[in-house]
């Protein structure tokens, strides 16, 4: 199927509203994205971002009349439009193309992200089959990749490992095939936790070594020897005082969504409850790894 798309060119005042406009004429989806290569990180706290050029998009059936929608979409605005056009967009297999681009990657010495529907570059090593499904995690973004470079270094056989805020399950899966013993995954949205088992199975993991709980399912008296939290850097500054808890005395400690200027924030935060703290980059972001203190 063909589509037409509408392209306007916004600001932070005005992207909401023309989302609104075209959702109310019938726009069968509307898209914001970047229109000026202008990169957006994590937020200060209650801030929603929006980048100071913003392409919205409204994509419609190839029949749409144009001319006469343009002057309801400006009514419904309530305003001039900014700057537009209207492109013609083929319909493709986006999915298809989305599996053709997503390639085995190797973290570490002998630990390999594969999708799923790939064979392994080499089936000898550790190979994590993955298909991330509704949650975030497939090893290619650099906070992903830095934790499980980490994990590929570390003893890891026999331990109690918990991934918290798990999205895909892709770090403590990672953690059992690499020897730990018991692995629980802890996520505040359900479809994170049902993609985690999704993985768990597709890697054969005995489910008697996995839970995959809600925060609020989660006994806060248990203590791992492995905590992974690769999440952003104002939940890991808001959650220290938890996390440092879930920690056994001597257990070790692995953070990572953290962009390089917010690092030595989370270094001193998490100074109290850690020894040996080390920070390690990977292009702007960076991971922080640490024993925990008797």
């Amino acid at each position: 199927m063909t589509w037409l798309q509408l392209r306007l060119d916004a600001d932070p005042s005005s992207a909401s509203e023309l989302e609104d406009a075209l959702m109310e004429i019938g726009a069968s989806a509307v898209t914001m994205e970047d229109d000026a290569d202008q990169p957006l990180y994590e937020p200060p706290i209650g801030e929603t971002p929006v980048w100071q050029h913003t392409r919205v998009t409204g994509l419609f059936p190839a029949d749409t009349d144009m001319e006469s929608l343009l002057p309801a979409l400006a009514a419904f605005y309530g305003q001039a439009l900014p700057p537009h056009r209207t492109e013609i967009l083929e319909d493709r297999d986006w999915i298809r193309e989305w599996m053709d681009s997503y390639q085995p990657l190797q973290c570490g010495n002998n630990l390999w992200i594969c999708p799923s529907w790939r064979e392994p570059v080499d089936p000898d090593a550790v190979n994590v089959l993955l298909d991330p499904g509704l949650a975030f995690g497939t090893g290619t973004h650099p906070t992903t990749w830095l934790c499980l470079q980490w994990l590929d270094s570390q003893a890891i056989a026999g331990k109690t490992v918990i991934d918290y805020g798990c999205g895909s399950g892709i770090l403590g899966i990672a953690a059992l095939l690499l020897g730990a013993n018991r692995l629980i995954c802890i996520d505040s949205d359900p479809q994170a936790l049902l993609a985690t088992r999704e993985n768990a199975r597709r890697n054969d993991i005995d489910e008697t070594k996995i839970q995959c709980l809600l925060p609020d399912e989660f006994d806060n008296n248990v203590q791992a020897d492995v905590l992974l939290a690769n999440i952003l850097a104002g939940p890991l500054l808001q959650l220290a005082p938890r996390l440092t808890g879930l920690v056994k005395n001597d257990g070790l400690i692995c953070l990572s969504g953290i962009l390089d200027t917010q690092g030595e924030q989370l270094l001193e935060c998490y100074g109290n409850g850690f020894r040996e703290l080390s920070l390690t980059s990977k292009e702007e972001w960076v991971r922080i790894s640490g024993i925990k203190t008797n």
